[in-house]
């Protein structure tokens, strides 16, 4: 597994600030991405995944998104994160909108 390139993370962390205070932090060989203290995204591989639930799950479903899911002892394990899609990248209110889903499925998470 190859670690995000800092430039990624700065542009992500750029590009979300409109959702409120964002803050990235190093686990799972990637990055988490918060915003106040709640883990909306994930990065790995410079791959940037979006929180998922019941509430928005079907949205990521119908456009395609890849699960995320990782090996661990010749088993599959799968996180509720799903990849953003690519043409999202191309804008940035598309951008916002897919992470505004993410912290929407942590707040309704939160513990």
């Amino acid at each position: 597994m190859a670690k995000p390139a800092p430039e990624f993370i700065q542009y992500l962390l750029d590009e979300l600030s409109t959702l409120g205070p964002v803050s990235g932090k190093r686990m799972f060989g990637g990055w988490g991405i918060f915003c106040d203290g709640l883990m909306f995204c994930l990065v790995i591989d410079d791959t940037l995944y979006i929180k998922a639930d019941d509430g928005n799950r079907e949205k990521f479903e119908t456009a395609g998104c890849e699960k995320f899911g990782y090996m661990k002892k010749d088993k599959r394990y799968y996180l509720s994160y799903y990849q953003c899609p690519a043409d999202a990248f191309d804008d940035s209110e598309a951008l916002q909108e897919w992470a505004r889903e993410g912290l929407a499925a942590a707040l309704r998470n939160k513990k």
